[in-house]
């Protein structure tokens, strides 16, 4: 652990207490001055850090951004988030990020996060609204032993184990809308982009990417967006623990892939099912421009949709924009 590190995890320990110049030197066995030259950094990374001559320091508030040891606090994983983070300011797209990483060899459970996108992504070449220090902007490397053709369950399974972050920690509606949005109030929440490289007959890696709406104020949405998103924040009033929601992610999503990787995905579906509500809706599926109106009859074991239509025809749909049609 590097000196700044320690340095911080001994203000963290003492916080509430001030701790005099002298004694961070010496348990750190390093200068004053070079103990002043990390709390200046800290204080940079966005710590709150009080000075006195006299009494030394004080730790008074962590920081808001979404650092890697501010994560790692409390974690418990024990793959994804324990080792590889990589933390970004500001970046293009945290799953462009990512699948480069994976083609450099990146283990599974590396994270790839940052305070801002200009280049958010969503299904189908749409834009994800990313502003600075508001939301999640993440995206995992996985390495699983499967064929392609069960990729899209890891959409499924990522919807779950984000859903369950969030009813850990706030009092919301939360409900999962196939294949990959999280939405409260029928307004998107948070969405999920999943992309693959693979041989015929092996899956190489996923990269899965969530972006979540946290502190976003509604003034941040413009009139357009603010008419189908939301955030936890324009939901609840209060201001939410990114990194605590991290962690909770993280925790959830471990639990639910490791149930995917030991063949429980019927558990997993089990519990999608539960989460969206969506069964017995009437809806349109939007299928690369082609329209079909029918009744959801179910979500298959390989979370596929199967529709029904007015004349009773099963259709079964892989992919596409679902759009609820009031009765």
């Amino acid at each position: 652990m590097v000196t700044k590190d320690q340095l911080l995890v001994y203000l963290k320990e003492k916080r509430r207490t001030w701790i005099s110049g002298e004694l961070l030197s010496d348990e750190l066995s390093v200068s004053r001055s070079a103990v002043w030259k990390h709390i200046r950094k800290l204080r940079e990374e966005g710590y709150v850090i009080e000075s006195s001559p006299k009494k030394g320091y004080l730790l008074r508030r962590d920081s808001d951004l979404l650092l890697p040891n501010e994560i790692r606090q409390g974690l418990n994983t024990k793959v994804f988030g324990k080792k590889d983070i990589e933390y970004f300011k500001e970046i293009d797209s945290t799953n462009t990020k990512a699948k480069d990483l994976a083609q450099r060899g990146a283990p599974e459970g590396t994270v790839v996060i940052a305070e801002k996108q200009t280049e958010g992504r969503g299904r189908r070449g749409r834009t994800w609204l990313s502003p600075k220090g508001d939301g999640i902007y993440a995206t995992l490397i996985l390495r699983p032993a499967m064929s392609p053709g069960e990729a899209p369950k890891i959409t499924l399974m990522t919807a779950v184990a984000v859903a369950e972050a969030l009813l850990s920690l706030v009092q919301i509606d939360i409900r999962i809308k196939w294949p990959n949005d999280i939405l409260v109030n029928g307004r998107k929440l948070a969405g999920i982009l999943t992309e693959i490289t693979a041989d015929m007959d092996a899956v190489n890696y996923i990269v899965v990417g969530l972006g979540l709406n946290v502190n976003t104020r509604s003034e941040s949405f413009s009139e357009e967006i603010g008419k189908i998103a939301t955030s936890i924040y324009i939901e609840t009033g209060e201001q939410l623990s990114r990194a605590g929601l991290i962690r909770a992610y993280l925790e959830q999503f471990e639990k639910y892939y490791k149930m995917f990787t030991q063949n429980e995905f019927a558990a997993i579906m089990g519990r999608w099912k539960q989460l969206s509500g969506f069964i017995g809706q009437k809806v349109m599926v939007d299928v690369l421009g082609r329209n079909y109106i029918g009744e959801v009859s179910d979500i298959d074991d390989d979370g596929v949709l199967i529709l029904k239509d007015d004349q009773g025809r099963s259709r079964r749909i892989f992919s596409g924009d679902v759009i609820p049609v009031n009765p």
